[in-house]
Order: structure tokens, then C-alpha cells, then sequence
């Protein structure tokens, strides 16, 4: 009988071991500091700060281009003005590196999460501790967030203190308004890369998901940086019409609204409100699988 009250005694109310806390499982910093300590994250936020430096040496090394072209579209606009100071200097970083770059890197931090532990035969070994499937699938997305927006904001802000140094600090010359002052040029800076931080959830949803559905890292960030280059394919064919307002990559540049004078607003929410939408609904079918996975790996 005594035997019986201790067993008892071992278990809480709920049927849980005695001290077992579910909150208190694979916790965000020790998750946090377990991707800091891998070679894919310390690569991709470092070539975050390589990468400005790449572009200062094509500058210097490049020289002026004074062959009097015009006309020659948004990109070589910016290329001009971007030796115009350090302000400059940093949105072309973002620019040029909106479309692709950020996109593999978002896709690599969310698409190595899950099937990485997989393919490692360790993500039973996590759900045996036991971590609850719900708690582990939040840690380790709010983890791939945060690193997400830290090579975000690295780039950013190794471009702006190089570009500051190399050619100053002067007014935002965005080739399609009048020039913005250095303080509300910051602004607009920040702005626009919180806004390509927010039109990056859609790929971080897709990989996210593909994540959850595959033991293959590789096919998961494969798969979802191919998903919205094909996206972004389907975009360009004007014999869609309106159905290209609901492709995820529609709005992908809205954040040149943030260059004009003044302001423009509404692709910027349309574009904010189709990448929280994506997220969810992909975030959404991730916990589903993931909470009916039979997981062997």
C-alpha cells in the first residue's frame, strides 16, 4: 500500500512526472545558441557582412560610368546613387539583394529546422525529453524568425556603416523623388527593411512547412526558394491579370512606395497583409502535420 501512495505521489494531477514542467523544455535561448553554434548559421550571417564589402570593392574597382546611357530602368538608378553616401550605398545593398539572397537565406534558416533533426535521426530523441510537438515546432520557429531578421538587420547595417564611411553622409537619393534629408532618410531605410522582413514570411512559411513534410533539408529550402522563383515567373505574364494579385510575390517590391514623395501606402498593406495571410496558413498546416506525424527519424 505504501508503494502504491509513493507511485502516486510521483505524478502530478495531469498524469506528468513529478517536477516535469512542459514550458520549461527546450527553452528559446537554448535553442538559439544550438543554431549559433552551426556552421549554416554562422556562414549565412557572415556573408551578410561580406557581401557589402563585395559591392564597396565592384564600386572602387568599377569606376564611373559616364557613357551617357539613360533610361536603362530602376536598378541602374539606384547603382548611381549609390556611391552618393551611405544611405544610398545600404538600399542598394538591400536591393540588389532582395530577390534572391535574402530569399535563400529566410529559406535556409526555416527549412533546416525540423528536417535538419530529422535527417540527424535526433528529433525523436527531442520529443522523447518529452518536449510537447506544438512547443517544439514554436521554439524552433521563433528561433529561425530571429535569425532572420538578424541577417536582415546585419546587412543593413554593415552596408550603412561602410557606405558611411566610404562616401559620407548625405541625403537619400532614390531616382524616382526629390531628395529625403540623412534623419527621415534613416527612417525610410528602416522601413523598407522591415518591409522586405515581412514580404520574406512567405518564404519562411513555405519552407517551414516543407520542413515539416521531408527528412531532406536541402529539398526543404530547394523547394521553397524554387516555389517563389516560379512565383516570381508568373508575376511577369500580364495575360494573368488580377489573378497575379494573389500570387505571393506580387507585392514583393511595394517597398519603393517608401522612396516617392509622398509616401505611398497601399501596396505596401496589400503586400503585408498576403504575407501574414501566407505565413499563417502555412505555419498553420505545418503544426497540423507535425502534430499527426508518425516520427520515426
Amino acid at each position: 500500500m505504501s508503494t502504491e501512495v509513493v507511485e502516486r505521489g510521483a505524478a502530478q494531477a495531469d498524469g506528468a512526472a513529478a517536477g516535469y514542467r512542459a514550458g520549461r523544455t527546450l527553452t528559446y535561448a537554448t535553442e538559439f545558441a544550438r543554431q549559433w553554434r552551426r556552421k549554416r548559421t554562422q556562414l549565412a550571417l557572415g556573408f551578410m557582412v561580406v557581401l557589402p564589402i563585395i559591392l564597396l570593392v565592384a564600386f572602387e574597382l568599377g569606376g564611373s560610368d559616364d557613357d551617357g546611357r539613360s533610361g536603362r530602368g530602376q536598378f541602374s538608378q539606384l547603382s548611381d546613387a549609390a556611391i552618393s553616401g551611405g544611405l544610398n550605398f545600404a538600399m542598394f545593398a538591400l536591393f540588389v539583394s532582395a530577390s534572391f539572397l535574402l530569399v535563400v537565406v529566410v529559406a535556409l534558416f526555416h527549412g533546416d529546422t525540423v528536417a535538419a533533426e530529422a535527417s540527424w535521426g535526433s528529433l525523436r530523441y527531442l520529443l522523447a525529453v518529452p518536449v510537447p510537438r506544438a512547443r517544439l515546432l514554436g521554439i524552433k520557429l521563433a528561433v529561425a524568425l530571429s535569425y532572420s531578421a538578424l541577417a536582415i538587420l546585419t546587412l543593413l547595417g554593415t552596408a550603412l556603416l561602410l557606405g558611411t564611411l566610404r562616401y559620407g553622409w548625405h541625403p537619400l537619393q532614390s531616382g524616382i523623388a526629390a531628395e529625403i534629408p540623412p534623419g527621415e532618410g534613416i527612417l525610410r531605410l528602416l522601413a523598407t527593411a522591415g518591409f522586405l522582413g515581412i514580404n520574406m514570411l512567405v518564404v519562411a512559411g513555405l519552407a517551414f512547412l516543407l520542413s515539416v513534410l521531408t527528412d531532406a533539408p536541402l529539398g526543404a529550402v530547394g523547394g521553397a526558394v524554387l516555389l517563389y522563383i516560379v512565383s516570381s515567373i508568373l508575376d511577369q505574364i500580364t495575360a494573368l491579370g488580377e489573378l497575379r494579385n494573389f500570387l505571393p510575390t506580387h507585392f514583393a517590391q511595394a517597398y519603393l512606395g517608401l522612396l516617392t514623395t509622398p509616401m505611398q501606402f497601399d501596396d505596401i498593406i496589400k503586400g503585408t497583409i498576403s504575407a501574414v495571410c501566407y505565413f499563417t496558413a502555412f505555419c498553420a498546416l505545418a503544426f497540423y502535420r507535425f502534430s499527426r506525424k508518425d516520427v520515426v527519424s
